[in-house]
């Protein structure tokens, strides 16, 4: 059974137009089943979809003489005398894929649906070359939404954050609060959420992990010393929604500050963890200040790490807001803090219970920050138009 994703709908807008369309983010996050599900939607017989991690289907591209490439899928179902429309898998197993893309593309107009595990294979694939020439999508593990959905679960809150505090339902939310128990515990990877059973689950996100250290770390980082990156990332399971103090994690790991930004750099830049700036009206000071760190799945750190309840609850909060928000904290001269300023202009505090001291605290933050609106994102049931439930965002 195919489960729709909140990206689709962008993707879709894609279809017809020329760019190539790239779809990236972690491994086992649904990538490969966004890309059959565009393949499904092209209504042209001449497409075709190939794995690029097969040695076989690789060879398919590595013709020198690329005028002869589309020529020879013809047993593929590739008519060379029309259009076609080719979907590639994993394209990081073939880097010379690029230059065949961009030549297709300029010479034939033939129309490329690709998918790549990290940032860091995109950024030496797709070079200035490409430039102009293709659209970039992220996917996510799974907002609550979408693990709904994959629940079989119908939930549809409002998309405006005054409506959603306006419009809360006791009842709903008490049904849907265990969910989100399972949802902060075990994440959003999708053969974690359709997986039942609970040993499974968490052997399947220990596999995720052991997947990205012998892929993505080992294949990509040229560092002398993998255990010190694998103790970072243990280190910064206790750190989740805080910020890192650089000076004493390179102190606790006996590592210059260079080669833990380097670490910092290269797990943000294959979507392992994410690094958010201080809200700022100066972009030199945002980029300057401390940041905080969240990671890609609260299930990913549950199983690697020990973090507590509230971390749980701000991390998920996090990966429900990532892909339609730009997201920054914001601290005051006194330590006060809001966890999260979305898009510049909505404050957003997270607690596992919203109190009227805690209501009192964010106005004046806001004040501080010269915010004119906020809520507190709340776990537990509060009747207050300030209040927004973690089941509706």
């Amino acid at each position: 059974m195919s489960y729709p994703r909140n990206l689709y709908s962008q993707l879709t807008t894609d279809l017809d137009n020329n760019q190539v369309i790239v779809i990236t983010g972690m491994r086992r996050v649904g990538k490969t089943t966004a890309l059959h599900h565009l393949y499904d939607l092209i209504n042209s017989p001449n497409k075709a979809y190939f794995d690029l991690e097969h040695p076989l289907t690789r060879k398919l591209f590595e013709l020198e003489n690329y005028d002869a490439i589309l020529p020879g899928l013809k047993d593929s179902g590739i008519n060379s005398n029309q259009r076609a429309f080719i979907f590639l898998d994993e394209i990081q197993n073939l880097p010379a894929i690029t230059k065949v893309i961009k030549y297709l593309h300029d010479h034939y107009q033939t129309k490329f649906f690709v998918t790549g595990s990290s940032s860091y294979y995109l950024k030496n694939l797709f070079p200035e070359s490409l430039a102009g020439r293709k659209f970039t999508y992220q996917l996510h593990p799974l907002s609550f939404s979408e693990f709904l959905i994959f629940k079989n679960i119908t939930h549809t809150p409002p998309t405006d954050f005054t409506s959603k505090a306006s419009n809360k339902n006791y009842v709903k939310h008490t049904k849907l609060l265990p969910f989100y128990q399972e949802y902060l515990e075990y994440g959003g990877f999708p053969q974690v959420v359709l997986t039942e059973n609970t040993t499974k689950k968490k052997q399947l996100l220990l596999d995720t992990f052991k997947s990205y250290f012998e892929h993505d770390v080992k294949h990509l980082a040229d560092f002398q010393d993998l255990g010190k990156l694998r103790d970072l990332i243990l280190l910064l399971t206790s750190r989740v929604s805080s910020n890192i103090d650089t000076t004493k994690l390179s102190s606790e790991l006996a590592i210059s500050r260079d080669t833990l930004y380097n670490y910092l750099t290269f797990l943000e830049s294959t979507y392992f963890i994410s690094l958010v700036s201080k809200h700022s009206h100066s972009i030199d000071r945002q980029t300057a200040g401390e940041k905080k760190v969240y990671f890609c799945d609260s299930g990913l750190i549950k199983t690697i790490g020990s973090p507590s309840i509230g971390q749980l609850l701000e991390q998920s909060i996090f990966q429900n807001l990532r892909p339609s928000h730009t997201l920054n904290y914001y601290r005051t001269k006194q330590g006060g803090e809001i966890d999260f300023v979305l898009d510049k202009k909505i404050a957003l505090e997270v607690k596992k219970h919203a109190s009227k001291r805690d209501l009192a605290n964010l106005k004046k933050r806001m004040d501080s920050a010269k915010l004119t609106e906020g809520y507190i994102a709340s776990r537990d049931f509060v009747d207050d138009l300030r209040v927004i439930l973690a089941t509706d965002l």
